[in-house]
């Protein structure tokens, strides 16, 4: 008996609403329907994520700092007082950031953290939050805990959940 290899089933195309394209298709100018709803989600996530680190990073600009040097200060800060390997701060990274080094050496001479070498091996550095760095945390915290309150403001408490265990589920997918 031959096997035989199914076929995917095409698609239907993201359907335009009664009043036009849909939000997205319409928000990036899109005059054909997105090719799949798969395909309007990602980039559905991929604008909306943008937004909202469009609108984290202009908060924090005041404060001469940027959503990944906040990112490594908030990893620094949950590391307590002994910090964390250079390596594991860019393995906790929300976003990747491809040198972790060259950020901590900008981040070292603006005074917000500390480095070390590891006297058992000499090629891990550690990373600690410095007393300015902790102090400029308790000014930039109200901005990371207020800002994206605001901004899920639009959703329920019990759609906010929902949105958070879809999202879990959509990154458990892309680490296939």
């Amino acid at each position: 008996m031959m096997a035989t290899t199914e076929r995917p089933r095409a698609v239907a195309p993201s359907a335009p609403t009664a009043e036009g394209p849909r939000p997205l298709q319409a928000e990036i100018a899109q005059s054909r329907p997105f090719s799949s709803t798969a395909v309007e989600a990602v980039l559905g996530i991929e604008r909306t994520g943008d937004l909202l680190q469009t609108a984290f990073a202009a908060a924090l600009k005041p404060h001469g700092v940027s959503p990944t040097q906040y990112n490594v200060l908030r990893i620094l800060r949950g590391a307590g007082e002994h910090g964390l390997p250079t390596l594991e701060i860019g393995h906790r990274m929300v976003t990747r950031e491809p040198d972790v080094p060259r950020l901590i050496d900008r981040m070292e001479k603006a005074g917000l953290v500390t480095r070390r070498r590891c006297t058992a091996d000499r090629r891990v550095v550690w990373c600690a939050l410095s007393a300015q760095g902790a102090s400029l945390m308790t000014v930039l915290d109200p901005i990371a805990e207020g800002l994206p309150v605001a901004q899920m403001a639009t959703l329920s408490e019990d759609e906010q959940r929902t949105l958070v265990t879809l999202l879990d589920r959509v990154r458990a997918g892309a680490r296939l």
